[in-house]
């Protein structure tokens, strides 16, 4: 164990579970004191009290980041608890799939709000301080998608996409002030979103869940789902100290060869 984040302060939105949960306490490891939110109070909470069991500082907070308000109280909560914030991992996220033609305005509306207008009001919040203080990393989620476009997912790519182009404007705006800004860019990972769409796959064709999961992988090239903690591996290493030289990437986490 490295600690390398020891003294440091990190939130991490989309907390509760999957991706956001992994990255928790992968930060956690590394000697962070954590600050985990998602909507989901209780799963938040469990986390938190998982991670403080395992002798970390970690705190939770139910929060919408969709909401200004609510990414304020964030911010606030942050601060207090942890004093200041050096690390953010912009991890919540939403996905849903239908032919353009059955987006509604609502769909898109809602896919947008928490996949970039989150993200935008998050960076806002927190990234203005760490450039004060000369150090800090934000870190966004995004997607396979954020980088190419695919069927039926329309309004998801455009948010994914809104994400990495946040990304690299931003990673733009504080170069130079030891604030970095990278985004980790998945292909399908072993979560409940995916499980979701393995089994909308399922019912609408009749095939088996190993067909189903074959047929969603083959879309992007992958052998196998990727696991939350080798995208919380990434994260982690982007956010730690030997990363200073690393801004305005979106890596690309494809899996190519079976799990290790």
């Amino acid at each position: 164990m490295t600690r390398a984040l020891e003294g440091r302060g990190a939130v991490i939105t989309g907390g509760g579970r999957g991706i956001g949960q992994a990255v928790a306490r992968a930060l956690a490891a590394d000697g962070a004191a954590v600050l985990v939110a998602a909507r989901t109070a209780a799963e938040v909470e469990r986390v938190a009290l998982e991670l403080h069991a395992a002798g970390a500082a970690a705190f939770a907070l139910a929060c919408d980041v969709t909401q200004e308000a609510g990414v304020s109280e964030l911010a606030e909560e942050a601060r207090r608890r942890l004093g200041h914030v050096d690390v953010l991992v912009y991890s919540a996220g939403a996905a849903a799939s239908a032919p353009l033609e059955r987006v509604t305005l609502e769909a898109w509306n809602d896919t947008l709000a928490v996949n970039a207008t989150g993200a935008f009001l998050c960076a806002r919040a927190l990234v203005p301080d760490m450039a004060v203080r000369g150090w800090g990393r934000l870190v966004h989620v995004a997607s396979i998608a954020g980088l190419e476009g695919a069927r039926y997912i329309s309004h998801y790519c455009a948010a994914k996409h809104a994400v990495v182009g946040l990304t690299r404007a931003l990673a733009v705006e504080y170069q130079g002030t030891g604030v970095t800004v990278n985004a980790v860019c998945p292909g399908y990972v072993d979560t409940a979103l995916v499980t979701r769409a393995i089994e909308n796959v399922m019912a609408r064709t009749g095939r088996s869940r190993p067909e189903a999961e074959a047929a969603i992988l083959a879309t992007t090239g992958q052998v196998r789902l990727i696991r939350p903690e080798e995208v919380a591996a990434e994260v982690a290493r982007l956010c730690r100290p030997e990363a200073a030289g690393i801004t305005g990437q979106a890596v690309a986490l494809m899996s190519g060869a079976p799990a290790p």
